[in-house]
């Protein structure tokens, strides 16, 4: 009956090669995407790199308080990042903290004071109608204009309509520029009145900033439309579905992101025109909408688009055949949810009723950061010298065991936190360099279980090698609940708390699955393997094992004879 239970252990004794096997492939694997991805040191986070941290507060106005929820914070945390990266910043951080706050790290650079002084302000969407348009670097030619339908196509291949309306067949309207951009504003019929571009002067200065705008430079991007009020005429960029940077003119402000009352990404499956994004606009808004369809259906190709623009970049630049009465359009065309979802965001921002107020800012050197990091480093480097010492002197030769474990699992974090800065976005920082250093202690906690358990079974008269496999069943279990509850405190930490201390939680959940993984792949698999040796086999003095340093008791061996019914014990 045990004789199945026993092939399947000698089995399982025999192969311990392929767990070492495995676990050194991932660390080669892990170190060969490393190179390969060029981030061979871990991203470093602002309290070690230097830079500014700002922690924003939201606002709503009075008695719109339901307007702070997570949707509308994301969709901030997503202009806020737009703002930055479109300044130059590299390697900025934006992220909630808590239900209202949002921290803003911007490393030390050039451009940090100025990305200060644009993430806490409110963002600005307007609706421009287009004046005139081309691909970025392309040489200028004529475009047919699309026919007239009750559409409006997005230069991504869209096509919004009211939502009452089936939607037609998607064109593209990312078109270049044909005529004189001169001719092109005196052409336009829908100048504002506080506002008419078509004298020599103003056209002109207008016609040189749009033929200068090269939108393939992210700091000419950032600096396009600068200083333009609403009512100004003015250029701006943007990005079509092909990836390309276009350029515009665009004329007056007819309708403000504030005139959009909800905009939301939907799966339209009874027209087939897939995901769309839906538009409803307020009173004031759906009369302003319907005035400008209205004009621009009028005009040719480009002239009868209009621009979303968001913080002075064109996120969509749907075209006009009809006046759009409704109240409310719908976009589609070209989009994934993905896409949608984003574009329905940066409608539905213009009209939150939020706004960010300064509640801090604080400004750490990168020598400060380096000061502080020499000093953990060091603490962590007493602690774990004062580890080594102690397995040493208590478990001499089974230390080897326990400090190549360490190693193996110093190499897959450090590895792995290369890989997570492009990845996610993980920046070491102080609170994470702790982390990494309690992680000392858990690990070194796993093997002393198991070391102590192995002893005591040899303190029971058993040989090494069925030593090593009895005492890993019950070494497991404590493994893995010593491990769960620590991987639960660092989740718990992580959930509950914000900014820094999240990177604590975060370093020490990882290094805790870690500490599994070299438990299970190399430390026992290592521990069987050493078993076979005469050193550790027989045990030797110096190799943590002996049976009589650690008062083993002698086996215990009995004889059974067969009972008979002239012995007189049976009687």
């Amino acid at each position: 009956m045990a004789a199945p239970k026993k092939g399947r252990s000698a089995s399982a004794q025999s192969k311990p090669g392929r767990s070492l096997a495995l676990i050194l492939i991932a660390i080669a694997a892990l170190t060969g995407g490393m190179f390969a991805s060029g981030h061979t040191t871990p991203r470093l986070g602002i309290d070690l790199a230097g830079g500014t941290s700002i922690t924003l507060r939201a606002v709503a106005e009075p008695g719109q308080e339901s307007a702070i929820n997570k949707t509308n914070m994301d969709t901030a945390v997503d202009i806020m990042e737009r703002r930055v990266n479109g300044l130059g910043v590299s390697e900025a951080e934006v992220q909630t903290q808590g239900d209202r706050n949002i921290i803003v790290n911007i490393p030390k650079g050039t451009n940090s004071k100025e990305a200060r002084d644009q993430v806490g302000t409110t963002a600005k969407l307007y609706f421009r109608p287009v004046i005139a348009t081309e691909v970025a670097g392309a040489a200028a030619t004529p475009t047919p204009s699309p026919s007239a339908s009750s559409s409006a196509s997005g230069s991504s291949g869209d096509e919004a309509t009211d939502k009452s309306t089936p939607s037609g067949t998607p064109s593209a309207s990312s078109t270049t520029q044909g005529r004189a951009v001169t001719d092109a504003l005196k052409a336009d019929s829908t100048p504002s009145p506080s506002s008419t571009p078509t004298g020599d002067g103003a056209g002109s200065k207008l016609e040189k900033q749009y033929a200068a705008l090269d939108c393939t430079k992210k700091s000419a991007r950032a600096k396009a439309g600068d200083g333009a009020r609403p009512t100004d005429y003015t250029v701006a960029c943007g990005q079509n579905s092909s990836g390309q940077w276009q350029k515009y003119i665009l004329g007056p402000a007819e309708v403000d992101g504030t005139d959009v009352d909800k905009a939301q990404a939907v799966l339209n499956t009874q027209t087939g025109a897939g995901w769309t994004v839906t538009m409803d606009f307020t009173n004031g808004g759906s009369k302003k909408f319907a005035a400008i369809t209205g004009k621009l259906a009028k005009n040719q190709s480009p002239q009868n688009q209009f621009a979303i623009v968001l913080d002075g970049e064109v996120v969509s630049d749907p075209f006009v055949r009809q006046a759009l009465t409704g109240g409310n359009a719908e976009i589609s065309g070209n989009f994934n949810q993905e896409s949608a979802q984003a574009l329905a965001n940066m409608l539905s921002y213009g009209a939150l009723p939020l706004t960010f107020q300064e509640d801090s800012v604080t400004t750490v050197t990168a020598a400060l950061g380096g000061e502080q990091l020499h000093a953990g480093l060091i603490a962590g480097a007493i602690g774990l010298g004062l580890v080594v010492i102690y397995l040493l002197i208590y478990y001499r030769g089974l230390s080897v065991i326990a400090l190549l474990s360490l190693l193996v699992s110093a190499a897959l974090t450090y590895t792995l936190m290369a890989l997570l800065g492009p990845a996610i976005g993980f920046a070491l920082n102080l609170p994470a360099v702790c982390g990494a250093i309690v992680a000392i202690g858990i690990t070194a906690d796993s093997f002393i279980v198991y070391f102590e358990r192995v002893r005591d079974e040899i303190r029971e008269g058993r040989s090494l090698r069925p030593a090593v496999e009895r005492a890993w069943p019950r070494a497991r279990r404590t493994i893995l609940v010593s491990d769960f509850v620590s991987f639960l405190a660092a989740a718990v930490l992580f959930i509950v708390t914000v900014g820094k201390v999240q990177g604590f939680a975060f370093t020490l959940g990882l290094t805790t699955l870690l500490d599994v993984v070299v438990v299970f792949l190399f430390t026992k698999p290592l521990l069987t393997i050493l078993a076979r040796t005469k050193f550790f086999g027989n045990g030797h003095p110096w190799s943590g094992l002996d049976p009589k340093r650690l008062g083993a008791k002698p086996p215990l061996r009995r004889t059974r004879r067969p009972a008979s019914p002239a012995d007189p014990k049976e009687a």
